[in-house]
């Protein structure tokens, strides 16, 4: 099973990213990555975000950021077993 690669930019941390960052980082089922840039300035200074499997993940609050984290990472556990099935199946 591939691990859901998290990646942080290191100038989002003013909005309190770096302490999810660091407890995310503690669970060995994620690849937890830190940048100087993600490219994505104006959601960097507008709100915390980060990026699941290179899709962006942004929010109000970092507990809420957590939160649609959480439900990325199990969304598209979801959708590669389910292709995973529909591959076997063929």
């Amino acid at each position: 099973m591939l691990k859901p690669i998290i990646e942080f930019c290191a100038s989002n941390m003013h909005h309190g990213t770096g302490t999810l960052m660091k407890k995310l980082e503690q669970n060995p089922d994620y690849d937890v990555i830190e940048y100087g840039c993600l490219g994505n300035c104006g959601e960097c200074y507008l709100a915390p975000f980060g990026m699941v499997d290179g899709e962006i993940i942004a929010a109000a609050s970092v507990e809420e950021l957590e939160l649609l984290i959480m439900k990325a990472i199990d969304s598209q556990q979801a959708e590669r077993e389910a292709l995973d099935r529909l591959i076997d199946d063929m």
